[in-house]
This record gives C-alpha cells, structure tokens and sequence, in this order.
C-alpha cells in the first residue's frame, strides 16, 4: 500500500521515456517556467492561505470559546457543518456566485449600484479568488484545534492574572495567548498542507483563470500524451515537502506546551463582552455566509431554476435539472453505484485494519508493533494526487495490472484514510485499560471472548465513528480518483468535476447537493447510533 507505489514513483523520476536512468526530470522540473512557476504558485497560495485562517480562525476560536457571545454553541455547530462541504464543491458553488460574467452576486450588484455589464465586482477566476476559496474551507481546521486548547486550558491561570492586578487583555497577552500559541502553530501548518495538497478547487478555479498549481500540473502530466516520468518526478518534492512540515509541527508541538499539575482543575473563566456581544455574533455569521450560507444558497438556486445565472422564482423554477441528472444523463446511476460500493467497502476494511493495527499496537501483541504503527501513518505524508500517481504506476503492469478496475480505487482510498482511522482506534484502545481485559481472562473468559464481552463493547461507538469518517472522505475524495479513474470506474467526484469540464451547471448542483445530503445522513446515522455501551458481567 505504500512502499509500493513510492518506489515506483521513485524509479519513474530517475528514469527516461527509454528507461534509461536520468535527472533531467528534475532539472527540467527546476527549469522549466512550466513546472517552476506552477510550484512558485502553489507556495504562494499556502502561505497565504496559511496566514488566512488563522487571522480569522483563532479570533473565532476564542469567541467561541472564552466569551459569552450569544450563539456560540450554534456557531461551533455550523463551522463543524462546513467540514461536511467538499472543497471542489465549495470551488463550483463559488464560480456560481462570483463568475465575472454570470455570478449571482455580481449581477446583483449590477441591479443595486447600475455598474456596466463589462465590469465585476467580484473575480473568483484569479488568485486572490482562489486563495479565498481555499481559506473558506480550510480554516474549520485551526478553528477546531485553536477552539479546543482554548477550552481545556485552566481557569486558575488567568485567575491568578487577575489576581496579581493584570487586565483583560494583558491576561490575554501574557497567559492565554503563549498558552495556545504552539496549536495556532500546529494549525497554521495543517492549514498549509491542506493548501499545498489540495487539487479539486485548483482545477476548477486556477486552470479556467488561465494559471497551474503544482498538483493541477502533475494532473496535466496524464492528458494525451502522458508523460509519467515528469509527473512522478513533479510528484517527489510534494512528497518531500509535506513530509519536512509533518516533521516541523511535531517538533513545534512537543517543544511548547502545558502540562497540569495536582489533579482537577476549574473551568476557564468566560469574558464577558458586554455592548460587544451582538457584533460578535453578527460577525461569527457573517464569517459562516462565506463557506456554508452563500455557498448552499447557489448551489440550490442553480439546481432549481431553468437557468443557472438567474435567481429561482415562481416562473423560472423548474425540476428538470434533477430529472435529467437522474433518469437522463447515463454515468449519474454507475457512479452512485460505484461510489457506494467503494466507500462502504473501504470504510469496512479500512476500519477492520485500523483496528487489528490499534489492538497489536496498544497491547504489544507483536514484536515490531513500533514499524508498524509507523507504516500505518506514514501514508499521512503523501498527498492524494502523488498517491495516485504511484498506484498508476505500480499497477499498470504485471503481475497486478489492477488499473481500469475498483479494486485500484479501493486500494488508493484505504491507504489514504488508513492514518486517521487508525489515529481514532488507537487512541480509543488507550482509553480500555488491559487491566479489564486481564480481568476477564482471570475469570476464566477465553481471549476470544473477552475481546467479544468487553473490549468490543468499550470500543463500538470509536469504532462506528471511524467507519462513517471513512465512508464520507470515500465519497468526496478526488484527489487520487482522478488519475486512477476509467469511463467504467467513475465514481461521484469525478462525475461531478467532469461536468464542470463540460459546462452542465444545474445536473453539477444536483450531485453536489446529494453528495452533501447522503455524507449529512451518514453522519446523522451514526450520531444516533452513538449509545453509551454497557459490559455485561463475565461468569
């Protein structure tokens, strides 16, 4: 699952259209304006990006977290909601609303302030656009991290602040702020991961406006004529990169940080806002109309009205967009098909080996238990597009000519879902302490049983949660999917970014708003599958 398709893109790097070895991959990649100014690109939009969420992110955060703004709770909701929106989905509702031309809100704008049909307020085909579009749904991710270390940080030191005669803000300053500095860090580099490796916004936003990303190149590399060697070896300083600040952030975030010591500590202290409580909120909306509000507002404004650049009303509503997306356009029926069979069966055999992973590594059931927890987060490190990539070239010859079927798909999902789901497990076996298991077989319980009789019992609902967090990233994964794919492999993603090559706006709003509906179920399901497990006694 790993070693394999690195290897392969390893060799393919230093080799030549004549399988001679070679480094004039690399030197053209290094030289060439083609592949140099795509990679000057792609850190500029990270960087950016980066810096984005977390001006916006962390202030949220804190809101959310240490005021008494109204709304909060339902705030937190809706930025964990924005997680469920795919970012190429989010990259199209966006096209719909801020097209030069065509976009809702820069027709309204020409309606409200009479400004020529030439002009545009907004440009989503341009960096800037793009760069917005990635910082709406990436910044969830500093939020979540800046929003948790904000809650689980002792009231007693801002207290003792307080006491010792410092302010609001200069607590905030001196206590708060270097307390949660290390996971602003961390969220600072997840959100420059997320903008180096992402490819589906790019292609829907940076290639129309005329520019490549790194990964929107290394996709480029598979049209007609391919041209593997320069993709793969476009694909190793993505490697190498992602690897070096997977390294940065545990390095920042083992060397800064708290620990409590003596036992239980109090809440954190809300601050209270005052006149300022309602334009907090107003703004915490207003944050949320960019990745959630606005975004649906397009999407079903186009699945619903007979033309996509106009705003549904009683005469321009109309149903025929869903009925041609279903009963009328061939490849929506095999690509659900193919969608649900991959997500369900990778989120089956994902979570299984997650979890036969997490048992031997928890419980040191194996010598070498250290290697291979390494090898099951090691695919952490390779971004989706490089994955796919290296399948493509590992399994495209013999002896596993595994290209052109679902079985290549299945085996780029799992190895790219494997590190989280594993993390989950793993982190769940922690919690069971093998004293009970110890327990059991004292009584005379059989391995067996007590694996069946207790720890199954302790570890439903985490594992329940990483089979439904595998089947939804299955679902809206395109990254890999889209080299990997064939005209009898396609699955909803790649349906839906193929439609947008072929300007087909209402059946795209269709899908993406049933990819969306179908991950809410998911997830909605296993909430009310999330019960308190109860042991039964062992005899």
């Amino acid at each position: 699952m790993i070693v394999l398709p690195v290897g392969w893109l390893v060799v393919f790097s230093l080799t030549d259209k004549q399988g001679g070895a070679t480094l004039a991959n690399f030197v053209a990649l290094f030289t060439d304006p083609t592949f140099v100014d795509p990679l000057i690109t792609t850190l500029i939009i990270a960087c950016s990006v980066s810096t984005l969420c977390c001006l916006v992110a962390a202030p949220l955060g804190w809101l959310v977290a240490r005021t008494d703004m109204p709304l909060a709770a339902t705030v937190r909701t809706l930025v964990m909601a924005s997680l469920v929106t795919p970012p190429f989905v989010g990259a199209i509702a966006w096209e719909m609303l801020a097209a030069p031309n065509s976009g809702l809100l820069n027709q309204l704008w020409r309606m409200i302030s009479g400004m020529p049909p030439d002009e545009a307020l907004f440009d989503i085909y341009s960096l800037t656009g793009l760069i917005f579009v990635i910082s709406c749904y990436t910044f969830p991710y500093v939020f979540i991290l800046v929003a948790n270390a904000l809650d689980r940080m002792p009231g007693e030191l801002e207290d003792a602040s307080s006491m010792l005669g410092a302010k609001t803000w200069q607590t905030a300053r001196l206590i708060t702020v270097p307390l949660a500095l290390p996971v602003l860090l961390a969220g600072a580099l997840v959100a420059f991961l997320q903008a180096l490796n992402l490819f589906g916004s790019p292609a829907i936003l940076a290639i129309p406006a005329g520019f490549h990303t790194l990964t929107t190149r290394i996709w480029s590399l598979f049209q007609f004529p391919p041209k593997p060697e320069l993709a793969a070896a476009a694909s190793v300083p993505l490697l190498v990169l992602t690897v070096l600040l997977l390294r940065a952030q545990a390095m920042a975030l083992g060397r800064r940080g708290y620990a409590v010591l003596g036992g239980k500590y109090g809440a954190p202290r809300q601050i209270a806002l005052g006149w300022l409580r309602l334009p907090a909120a107003g703004l915490a909306l207003f944050v949320l109309a960019m990745p959630l509000f606005l975004p649906y507002a397009a999407l079903f404004n186009s699945a619903f009205s007979r033309v996509a650049s106009r705003i549904v009303g009683f005469e321009t509503f109309t149903l025929h967009n869903v009925k041609f997306t279903f009963f009328e356009l061939s490849s929506t029926v095999p690509a659900l098909k193919n969608t649900f069979l991959l997500a369900t069966s990778t989120a089956t055999l994902g979570a299984l080996l997650a979890l036969l992973i997490a048992y031997i590594v928890a419980r040191k059931a194996v010598r070498g238990h250290r290697v291979l927890a390494f090898l099951a987060t090691a695919p952490l490190a390779i971004p989706g597009i490089v994955l796919g990539v290296g399948l493509f070239l590992a399994y495209t010859r013999p002896p596993l000519a595994l290209y052109g079927t679902l079985w290549i798909l299945l085996i780029a999902f799992v190895t790219i879902e494997l590190p989280a789901a594993y993390q989950q497990l793993g982190s769940a076996f922690h919690a069971v302490h093998p004293e009970l298991e110890e327990a059991g077989r004292m009584l005379g319980a059989t391995q067996l049983r007590t694996l069946k009789d207790i720890t199954a019992p302790l570890l439903r609902s985490a594992v329940i949660a990483t089979w439904c967090f595998i089947f939804v990233a299955t679902i809206r994964e395109l990254s890999a999917a889209v080299i990997l794919f064939t005209s009898e492999t396609k699955v909803l993603s790649v349906l839906i970014f193929d439609l947008k090559e072929s300007g087909d706006v209402g059946a795209i709003a269709v899908l993406s708003l049933s990819m969306v509906a179908i991950t809410t179920l998911v997830i909605a399901a296993a909430n009310r599958l999330h019960v308190r497990p109860h042991l039964r006694p062992t005899t």
